[in-house]
């Protein structure tokens, strides 16, 4: 039995609701910011590894610690935008219209509902038909990029911004790829995890040798993690090995909560802010912005 089982008044439902007072209510210790701005694209081809859900949550919990951050969210299924509560219908600006150099960054990003240091760019339905208009333009490759200049992203001045990707390697990723310095992949605690992986690299490789040479994966996150299997903790332990201290130590456990909470239109730290999974991304925040504030990212 652990020491908070044995105070006067100990109930789960109590613990819950201090875990979540924490998490709404931070101390005054607020997140350090990084050294500079960072331009962080989360990327897997492998659909339902937690790649928007991790976007959306990592964002949450470093804007409601003091930081700013906005979201671009590149993907056409609009997820992201939705668990932001952010209007993505058609005919709103959006990241399809920024790509297409018709309004900036700063027009089309929207202040979510979840913080007041939170902005997204949402996703339309018109962003599914883009790859296709994208071809046919110079600098196809390129278009996230011209977006997201330092002078363009000075009118927001996020300290984070963090590019939602589609899950497949085709023309938005590599513009999101194009357009970051720092990848974040989110690879689950499955059988299958590091399928597709090697391409995945093959591809950021590619990009570095031809498009941004400054491009470097900087953050491996374990989302999906059940500790009641053998199986989670012999992924981890490959992972670890392969990639070295580039995983966070931080792990996302499988969590109900994290599931439901897009369909409320919300994170799950505001959904749920006591349970596991909020918590688990409040520490995974909290070991980006301390690598970001004593490093470089170049």
């Amino acid at each position: 039995m652990s020491s908070s089982e044995t105070q006067v008044g100990w109930t789960p439902i109590a613990e819950e609701a201090e875990r979540a007072a924490r998490v709404l209510h931070p101390e005054q210790n607020q997140l350090p910011r990084p050294v500079r701005r960072r331009v962080m694209t989360i990327a897997n081809q492998k659909g339902g590894v937690g790649k928007t859900t991790s976007a959306v949550n990592l964002a949450a919990a470093l804007a409601m610690q003091g930081l700013k951050v906005l979201v671009v969210d590149l993907d056409p299924q609009g997820n992201a935008s939705t668990a932001l509560g952010v209007d993505h219908r058609s005919g709103v600006p959006s990241i399809y219209e920024v790509l297409l150099g018709e309004v900036s960054v700063a027009d089309a990003a929207a202040v979510s509902e979840q913080s007041p240091n939170l902005y997204c760019v949402p996703a339309t339905i018109d962003l599914a038909g883009s790859e296709i208009e994208l071809v046919s333009m110079a600098a196809r490759e390129s278009r996230l990029k011209e977006a997201l200049t330092p002078e363009a992203l000075d009118e927001l001045q996020p300290d984070y911004v963090f590019v939602d990707c589609p899950p497949s390697l085709g023309l938005l990723t590599v513009n999101a790829l194009v357009a970051a310095e720092e990848v974040l992949i989110p690879i689950q605690c499955e059988y299958y995890a590091l399928e597709g992986l090697g391409q995945l690299l093959n591809n950021i490789e590619l990009v570095q040798a031809h498009l941004n040479p400054n491009l470097r994966v900087s953050t491996i996150l374990l989302t999906m993690y059940d500790g009641r299997t053998k199986l989670a903790d012999q992924v981890g332990v490959e992972v670890r090995q392969h990639f070295g201290d580039t995983v966070l130590s931080t792990v996302i456990p499988r969590s109900v909560k994290v599931s439901e909470a897009p369909g409320f239109g919300q994170t799950v730290l505001a959904y749920d802010p006591g349970s596991r999974g909020a918590m688990s991304y409040v520490d995974a925040a909290r070991e980006i912005a301390e690598y970001g504030a004593r490093k470089e990212t170049s």
